[in-house]
């Protein structure tokens, strides 16, 4: 096994590497402004003709009332302020009551979106429509694992030294012939200036970072948000009066929970302190449960597209404030170059690839490789976008890890897949005999559906097809939560817990008036926390589980764990302690890699192969 003496300074990796890849991303995207290229009248003219195409009656508008369970409200309130009542009429249906005077913005509801798969044998009516290119893109994680035809969306190509482009090799669509230019056409080169400021943040280099990370001491006025927070709690406790709200809320208990949860939103507020955004998130989660609604809700949040810059903003927090991401994408990287010190063939199948900002700075140490660098061919699966191109950003994905392999020199081929985890085979893989092997999937199991909504857990599925890939090495990166419980009282107590550390991250560095904080909490952690207390069944596709839990699973499906490497512990645990809050952990248990804050573990990873 490598040393990780000999490589560049991973500790000076930039706390900015998420935020800036994911804004290249965007900007390629044309969503710079965070709206649509079209108006809603062109889209939704656009929607009637496919219905009239079709024979099929176009369904409610935007702008009209839902009708079904929710057909007395139409609209749900943003985070940001709203003050919402959740009232009973005489009938027994709820509504959820607006103060319009403090509401910023609203999501209004429509049903979900249809789903057109289209054949190569189109009509020509079909063919006359060109999409946006951006219609459907930017989904979140949770959005991606919602309900999906079946289907493979499959693309190759590859890159290799002696050409100075990319040869695109295979194509498998359910697109007209004449539409596969148009989507490889989305992809276009980035200015030199961008590149060299991409670089700056995303690459590792040898010299002191000068990033700006989370400030381990106290930041100003601290002694007076410890006075506000002390008032505050001898006055109401909010933590229990959630889990009081909670048990009424499962015992159907209606007015009851209705009382309590007005007495929680006259104190919680997504500007105050951590407990009061905190209480702010799961106080919205009850009342759409309340209303019946968390379904919908959740879908018209995932379907709602951030601003660039809110999201850029966001995420550079998130990163500079804690160090969870960069230390597993640290953990991951270096084992990666352990294994294949020597190998002349490197195949990476990622499961849950997204944007692929995991790979830059293994590209480039692979350049940097004494003897040069190998072949890398990675597999990137995720699950298939809504709308007109399912497959659109894992492809985009693969075009801009090409342009990095090109720019280092590193021989490079990419192998996209838009499917079902649980539906792969071997085959879609294209593994050959003569390459090291490595399986990654860092924070994205929790998203696939287990034995307690299918009897076929997919979880098992894909680890059973990972047991007959027989990789070199299969690195796992698991959320730590025991929020999956059926029980809804029990689910909504380990959620309170676990995002209670994750708030109390954010109150401990950053600023609470830093808008960007904001936008995390509440767009980011608020739609979680809405989908596991507001949805059931398959629609709650937020389903952690802890280490233990899945050492077991793991182990039953005919894997066995591998030791972790002492040496890249040591330095994951140098690098937090000397950059980050005092209060954020790291440590070892049954060969796992611990993350947490204050005590609680929040995040683990380990590596497996065949047994």
């Amino acid at each position: 096994m490598g040393s990780t003496e000999g490589c560049p300074s991973e500790e000076s990796d930039s706390a900015d590497a998420v935020l800036n890849y994911i804004g290249q991303i965007l900007m390629k995207e044309g969503l710079e402004n965070g709206t649509n290229m079209f108006s809603d009248a062109t889209l939704q003219a656009a929607e009637k003709s496919f219905y009239d195409v079709l024979g099929e009656k176009y369904p409610c508008s935007m702008n009209q009332n839902v009708e079904g369970p929710i057909k007395n409200f139409t609209c749900f309130c943003n985070y940001y302020g709203c003050k919402n009542i959740v009232t009973a009429n005489n009938s027994g249906e709820s509504s959820l009551v607006c103060n319009l005077c403090q509401l910023k913005s609203c999501y209004v509801l429509a049903p979900p979106p249809v789903e057109y798969t289209f054949q190569s044998k189109s009509s020509s009516s079909l063919q006359s429509f060109s999409p946006p290119i951006n219609f459907g893109n930017t989904v979140s994680d949770s959005q991606s694992f919602l309900p999906f035809e079946d289907g493979i969306k499959e693309t190759y190509w590859g890159l290799h030294p002696h050409g100075n482009h990319m040869k695109k090799h295979h194509q498998e669509y359910q697109l007209e012939p004449q539409r596969k230019n148009k989507h490889l056409a989305v992809y276009n080169e980035v200015p030199d200036e961008q590149l060299e400021m991409f670089d700056k943040v995303l690459l590792f280099n040898n010299g002191d970072d000068e990033s700006v990370v989370c400030n381990p001491g106290a930041s100003n006025g601290e002694a007076t948000r410890k006075r506000e927070r002390v008032k505050r709690r001898d006055l109401v406790d909010l933590r229990t009066l959630l889990m009081h709200c909670a048990d009424a809320v499962g015992n159907d208990d209606l007015k009851s929970a209705n009382e309590v949860l007005l007495q929680i939103k006259q104190h919680a507020s997504p500007f105050g302190d951590g407990s009061q955004r905190l209480a702010h998130c799961f106080a919205n989660a009850l009342e759409a449960r309340l209303v019946g609604i968390g379904s919908e809700i959740y879908a018209a949040l995932a379907a709602k597209k951030m601003s660039t810059i809110h999201m850029l903003k966001a995420f550079r927090l998130s990163v500079s404030a804690c160090p969870f991401k960069k230390m597993s994408n640290f953990f991951a990287t270096q084992t990666i170059m352990d294994l294949a010190e020597k190998s002349t063939r490197l195949h990476i199948i990622h499961l849950g690839v997204l944007y692929g900002f995991q790979w830059p700075c293994l590209i480039q140490r692979l350049s940097e490789r004494p003897g040069g660098p190998p072949l890398l061919r990675i597999t990137g699966i995720d699950i298939p976008q809504s709308g007109f191109r399912p497959a659109s950003m894992i492809e985009e994905t693969g075009h801009r890890l090409a342009n990095y392999c090109e720019r280092f020199n590193v021989p490079f081929e990419y192998n996209a897949i838009a499917q079902k985890w649980e539906t792969i085979q071997i085959e879609d893989l294209k593994i050959k005999k003569d390459e090291v092997l490595v399986v990654n999937c860092l924070y994205r199991f929790r998203y696939l559906l287990d034995e307690t909504v299918m009897e076929s857990s997919p979880r098992d599925t894909v680890l059973n097809l990972i047991k007959r890939i027989n990789p070199d090495v299969f690195i796992l990166g698991i959320v730590n939560g025991a929020y999956n419980a059926p029980i809804f009282t029990s689910r909504f107590r380990e959620a309170l817990y676990y995002f209670s550390a994750l708030f109390d991250i954010f109150e401990a560095n950053a600023d609470r008036e830093d808008q960007d904080r904001m936008v995390f909490e509440q767009e980011i952690y608020g739609k979680q926390i809405l989908n596991v207390v507001a949805c059931e069944g398959a629609k709650r596709v937020e389903r952690p589980e802890t280490y233990k839990q899945w050492q077991v699973r793991n182990m039953r499906a005919g894997l066995k764990q591998l030791p972790l490497n002492q040496e890249i512990i040591k330095k994951v645990e140098g690098h937090v302690k000397l950059r980050y809050h005092k209060d954020f952990l790291v440590d070892e248990d049954s060969q796992w890699l611990l993350q947490g804050w204050k005590g609680r573990i929040l995040y683990a990873l380990s590596c497996w192969k065949t047994a």
